[in-house]
């Protein structure tokens, strides 16, 4: 990602990583291969260690766990992503009770994307004196993505359910020097309908669902059940031209392929084309690879351009 991240290794249904000057030890299922450092190394750099719990709970949704202190290190601290030539922003980090710390370092790719495609909308529309592109993120977390499309000069709405995370991404834009990014704490469904009625349209959206949620009222959320909807939803906001869409998917069995013909099937795009089509679509993989080589595979992606 950047010299403030490095994933160290990998194996054994766990990865060691570096977020600025801390070392982590976190399980990781997908890792099933073997360690190429020994034990005692993992145990020397790591400054903690995510201990979890029982595992996955009857509403699906990972169960809490535990940090273990192995060095000393602050409750929280601060990374920067980027810079010349592409987007720059800083990240507030923290230990959270889900092994999460505010930021998934495979993104990165996305984030150039965003970038680079926010950027040319940009000036498009600052040589035909048009308003600036606007851009919507959804199930929007800690914002590394929000702050990607601001940096490019875009109008960006931030949206995500729980309202402890928008104040986090908040506290993000303000240690990244940017401002203007419109916070909303809702239900992504909810909006995306509201908007579809209202006739507004976005020159981007950026999704990445989770497997399972919850709404701020308790709306229930399952990605099997409700990504289809929340496409056809998204494809009646997003504009018919000069835009693009980047949806990313992090649940186990949904593959690339999976993805890409839930975004056809949306957007009404074909199947099969021969010769020039007014659109480029994209999917794949998004992966991190350790010291030795060893790529981890994390997520998958589908972006959308026309």
């Amino acid at each position: 990602m950047t010299k403030d991240y490095e994933l160290i290794d990998c194996g054994g249904c766990e990865k060691l990583e570096r977020f600025g000057p801390y070392c982590m030890i976190r399980p990781e299922p997908k890792a099933i291969w073997n360690k190429t450092l020994p034990e005692s190394e993992w145990a020397r750099m790591a400054h903690t260690r995510f201990l979890p719990g029982a595992g996955f709970g009857k509403a699906g949704k990972e169960d809490s766990g535990t940090w273990t202190r192995l060095r000393q290190m602050e409750d929280q601290w601060v990374i920067r992503y980027g810079g010349p030539g592409g987007p720059s922003f800083r990240l507030r980090l923290g230990l959270t009770s889900f092994k999460h710390v505010g930021v998934f370092p495979e993104q990165a790719d996305n984030w150039e994307y965003i970038y680079r495609h926010t950027s040319a909308l940009v000036a498009q529309a600052a040589a035909q004196n048009q308003p600036k592109p606007r851009v919507l993120n959804l199930f929007a977390y800690t914002g590394a993505a929000s702050l990607a499309a601001k940096a490019a000069g875009a109008d960006v709405t931030h949206l995500d359910s729980v309202r402890q995370v928008v104040t986090w991404a908040h506290q993000n834009q303000d240690l990244s020097g940017l401002d203007g990014i419109r916070w909303v704490v809702e239900d992504a469904m909810k909006f995306a309908r509201r908007e579809a009625r209202r006739g507004n349209v976005y020159q981007g959206i950026i999704l990445d669902p989770p497997a399972y949620g919850h709404g701020p009222d308790g709306e229930k959320w399952k990605l099997d059940e409700c990504l289809n909807e929340m496409m056809s939803c998204v494809a009646a906001i997003l504009a018919p031209r000069d835009s693009f869409l980047v949806l990313n998917l992090y649940s186990n069995g949904f593959s690339p392929l999976l993805g890409e013909t839930v975004v056809r099937q949306a957007f009404g795009l074909p199947y099969a084309t021969e010769g020039e089509v007014p659109f480029q679509l994209e999917s794949g993989e998004l992966a991190l690879h350790d010291r030795s080589g060893k790529a981890l595979p994390l997520s998958i992606y589908v972006r959308l351009r026309r």
